[in-house]
């Protein structure tokens, strides 16, 4: 957020360097049907859907931009064909069966002059009636006086990565006066704290284009924060948190200005009159912008402070209360806190928020920020996902340029595999804790790489983040191809995690047999590409009575998954594994 100078390094000049560019036109973040420099396509088609998560019974509708006549389009639940028709229409409509909380992949494939199957291209299919089940978080930071065809096309980029939830960030005018109004109405246009122009045209219309596409729209702002003018809003001195017991000086968090327009000075989250307060500026926006729900900031972990009487302020439980005052004023309506670093994480957990959020910092290795998805889970019983803000290339991002492809790729492996969310999709991808940040553009490669890890991630949500127990399966290769490790990674081995769920036991295979650095934020953008192999013998550890062994991979013909062979041996079963580069995911189903 605005606000956090990366605290774990005070780096301030970093961080002013950052907003050199941030306001310099957006690279186009959607996935388009268009060469990628000559590296392996993922797909040969380019196939969209009209929302990014439908309802029960909602019928789907799918869009194609070219296809051969002879293709045909297949509809499968994890690996099980559920429909199949032929495929005669660039716009044709699909409806799902009634199951709630499904993920499905779509397949277009034809036949070569050979006879042999060739998968052309697919698309993810949620179907959930509710976002927090399986979220997809997306942002927005831009609310300048934008074309409509722009925004129309940012949404419509989001909804291509199945973004079923967007945070609003800093749309607002003031922390403490969060909508600007003037004689009883919104104004047309304010300025930011960084003194940004912001049209409540702007919000508006994204909110309403978000809707259309079954997105959630999350007003974000402080728990706990003023500028300097409070006093003209009744706040009263004895609201606030204190870096004494004496009231000597009030406890904020000081900017740099300009560009800044004022420091940041903290209220006491429990302090009844600041609750009230803030329901009334929440109600406020709520009656004037149609927001899904208040998407909560902190400033993480903080010398003690104090209430104006002295009194020492337990701040993780003042957000599990302030989290449950908010809710109560507005029952239906959706809540997400941010955990910075994880401060305050197991209160919040225990409060009615759709899911947990956690912005890492001093998280820095890939076992690192699986421990902060398993610990989350085990903060909320195994009831709620987790999504993370993670910043990657964070330092090459002070300077124009482009994100490191394996470095994105190779983190979003990681953090899906355990169940996550990334939080890194807007206007543009995410280098900085300051979201307008757009220093760095994603190249078209790394564009289509995404789109199907996106993709990966929605259709076989039921696999990645529907239950289940972690486990780490014994894993070897009888090749001599690769080196194979147990969690957490090490260098110049492909690491193995898994996860038991019903039936099934899945064995995820992360690439890291070329990795340059073990640092999941790959600073300087200089991760390494893996080099993929081809027909790997794989040896699982596995005796129980085995059905089936499938296959899929985010990295191999647009995750289209595929039956393999099995072969039991003395405790043994051995398979060949089609593709490895990243991420590949094996399926051992049981009878």
């Amino acid at each position: 957020m605005i606000y956090k100078i990366k605290r774990f390094s005070g780096m301030l000049a970093l961080f002013l360097a950052a907003l050199v560019s941030c306001e310099k036109d957006d690279d186009v973040t959607g996935p388009e049907n268009s060469g990628n420099g000559g590296e392996q396509p993922v797909t040969e088609i380019f196939l969209s859907t009209d929302k990014a998560r439908y309802d029960p019974g909602e019928e789907v509708e799918i869009s194609v931009d070219e296809f051969p006549s002879n293709a045909m389009v297949r509809y499968k639940h994890l690996n099980e064909v559920v429909d199949e028709e032929n495929l005669s229409s660039q716009t044709w409509t699909w409806t799902p069966p009634s199951n709630d909380f499904r993920g499905y992949m779509l397949e277009v494939f034809s036949e070569d002059e050979d006879g042999e199957e060739v998968i052309l291209g697919t698309v993810a299919i949620d179907v959930s009636s509710d976002w927090a089940r399986f979220p997809r978080y997306g942002f927005l930071s831009k609310f300048g006086d934008i074309v409509d065809d722009k925004k129309e096309g940012i949404i419509s980029n989001l909804n291509r990565y199945h973004i079923n939830g967007l945070q609003f960030y800093d749309w607002h005018y003031k922390p403490h006066a969060p909508l600007a109004m003037e004689n009883g109405s919104p104004q047309e246009m304010w300025r930011d704290i960084i003194d940004r122009e912001i049209y409540f045209s702007t919000v508006e219309d994204y909110i309403n284009l978000a809707h259309q596409n079954n997105m959630k729209a999350m007003y974000y702002n402080l728990a706990y924060g003023a500028l300097d003018d409070y006093e003209d809003y009744g706040i009263g001195e004895d609201w606030f948190l204190y870096n004494d017991r004496n009231q000597d000086r009030k406890d904020r968090h000081e900017l740099p200005q300009p560009p800044f327009i004022s420091d940041i000075y903290l209220t006491d989250p429990s302090n009844p009159d600041w609750l009230e307060y803030l329901k009334d500026q929440n109600d406020l926006v709520y009656e004037n912008l149609a927001f899904d729900g208040f998407h909560i900031d902190q400033l993480g972990s903080r010398d003690d402070v104090y209430d104006y009487s002295g009194n020492r302020v337990d701040l993780p439980n003042a957000f599990g209360n302030f989290i449950d005052e908010m809710k109560q004023d507005d029952a239906e309506k959706s809540m997400v806190m941010n955990a910075v670093d994880q401060y305050a994480q197991e209160n919040i957990a225990n409060e009615e928020v759709d899911f947990l959020y956690t912005e890492v910092w001093s998280a820095n290795s890939y076992g690192d920020l699986t421990e902060v998805i398993t610990d989350n889970y085990e903060y909320s019983n195994n009831e709620k996902q987790t999504v993370l803000a993670a910043y990657m290339n964070y330092d090459l991002a002070e300077n124009t340029g482009q994100f490191n492809t394996p470095g994105v790729l190779l983190t979003d492996a990681v953090i899906f595999a355990f169940g996550g969310a990334h939080l890194e999709l807007g206007e543009h991808m995410l280098g900085k804790e300051y979201f307008p940040n757009s220093n760095l553009s994603m190249s078209r490669d790394l564009q289509d790489r995404v789109t199907k890890y996106y993709d990966f991630m929605t259709a076989y949500e039921n696999l990645l983040r529907d239950g289940g127990d972690f486990n780490y399966p014994d894993v070897s290769t009888g090749d001599g191809k690769v080196n194979f490790g147990s969690w957490p990674p090490q260098a110049s081995n492909v690491a193995v995690a898994g996860k038991r769920i019903g039936n099934k036991q899945v064995i995820h295979l992360l690439n890291f047999s070329q990795a340059t650095t073990m640092n999941w934020r790959d600073n300087e953008g200089n991760q390494a590409s893996p080099t993929p192999i081809n027909n790997l013998l794989v040896n699982l550890q596995e005796t129980g009575d085995i059905s089936k062994v499938w296959f899929a991979s985010p990295d191999f013909e647009g995750g289209a998954s595929m039956e393999i062979e099995f072969s039991p041996r003395n405790g043994q079963v051995l398979v060949r594994l089609p593709y490895l580069e990243y991420w590949s995911m094996i399926v051992v189903e049981y009878n």
